[in-house]
């Protein structure tokens, strides 16, 4: 008994393939970047070759062109700024989120305020929602205390990054610090 005819696999009648694979090869050297439309359809079709898509994106993939490159996503530099450390207390204070979740599910956030020169906590403001609004408000009570600093040390996160906080900071002659990513 033979084998169906949905079973039997076409195999191509002796094609060489060594024209495509130059051409290819010495385009994907020269490009390294373009993935197979743009050099199919910039380069060899402008080119004037007359094979057709499909024998193409077949060479192209036995050749393993079709391999996805993975680029570095994040540069980072060589050397990290180095930390300022202040020398008296209220000089400099560091602000940043921390977050959880309670029993039932629902997340928490805290806004964690710090003196860097004693590492004393000077503000933890606890709340499931903290909005720029409340955190401008929690560093005008704690002004009201302590003064304002010199300069805050933060991250890039959307409510130090917001026109109200950059604001707040510009009218006190207060500098922002933010870290390096990855830090």
């Amino acid at each position: 008994m033979g084998l169906g005819r949905s079973v039997r696999r076409y195999e191509p009648k002796g094609r060489d393939d060594g024209p495509v694979i130059h051409a290819l090869g010495e385009l994907a050297e020269r490009h390294p970047r373009f993935g197979f439309r743009k050099l199919f359809v910039l380069l060899l079709r402008r080119a004037g070759h007359p094979w057709n898509h499909k024998r193409v994106w077949g060479v192209y993939c036995a050749i393993r062109l079709n391999r996805r490159r993975r680029f570095k996503k994040r540069w980072r530099p060589a050397v990290p700024a180095a930390l300022l450390q202040p020398i008296r207390p209220g000089q400099a204070w560091s602000a940043d989120f921390m977050s959880d979740a309670l029993y039932d599910g629902r997340a928490s956030r805290t806004f964690n305020v710090i003196d860097d020169y004693s590492r004393e906590a000077l503000r933890i403001e606890i709340d499931v929602s903290l909005t720029v609004e409340r955190i401008i408000r929690v560093l005008d009570q704690l002004a009201l205390v302590r003064g304002h600093p010199k300069r805050i040390r933060v991250d890039h996160g959307p409510e130090f990054t917001s026109a109200p906080f950059c604001a707040l900071c510009e009218s006190h002659a207060v500098a922002l610090e933010h870290i390096q990513p990855g830090m």
